[in-house]
């Protein structure tokens, strides 16, 4: 399904609205240029499974666990570089123990991910400032 939001308050909707027809244990594959949305669309995310933490980029901690009823472990994919730096990480441990996985920059590691039968969702921006493009495949009908 093609999505267009006009602005990052409904790009973080977009995300909640997915959050409500996520199993537990569900991989999401995020692909997407540096400020396409991506943290935007899993502060959504964090929000519909009912998370307590502020969201924020994962860049520089590799992972942010967001505690809540139905946890969201939020992953920054771009600077693993083996499979072994992503289970040190805990990737496989989360998505065990039946939180929900959001991975930025997935595209590092889709052969490797797609075992998991990940949600694809790749953002892309537009030409309006606040417009994006968000392309989501593998999940049920939102």
């Amino acid at each position: 399904m093609e999505y267009i939001t006009h602005s990052r308050a409904e790009t973080v909707a977009l995300g909640e609205k997915m959050a409500a027809v996520l199993p537990a244990g569900s991989l999401v594959a995020f692909t997407g240029g540096l400020g396409a949305g991506k943290t935007a669309f899993c502060e959504g995310l964090a929000k519909g499974l009912g998370c307590l933490d502020p969201v924020s980029s994962p860049t520089f901690a590799i992972v942010n666990y967001y505690r809540g009823p139905r946890p969201l472990a939020h992953f920054d994919l771009y600077r693993i570089s083996t499979e072994e730096d992503l289970a040190g990480a805990g990737f496989y441990d989360y998505l065990d123990e039946g939180a929900v996985v959001a991975a930025e920059w997935s595209e590092n590691f889709a052969d490797l991910l797609e075992p998991e039968h990940p949600i694809r969702v790749d953002i892309r921006r537009m030409e309006q400032e606040d417009s994006r493009r968000i392309t989501i495949t593998g999940c049920p009908d939102l």
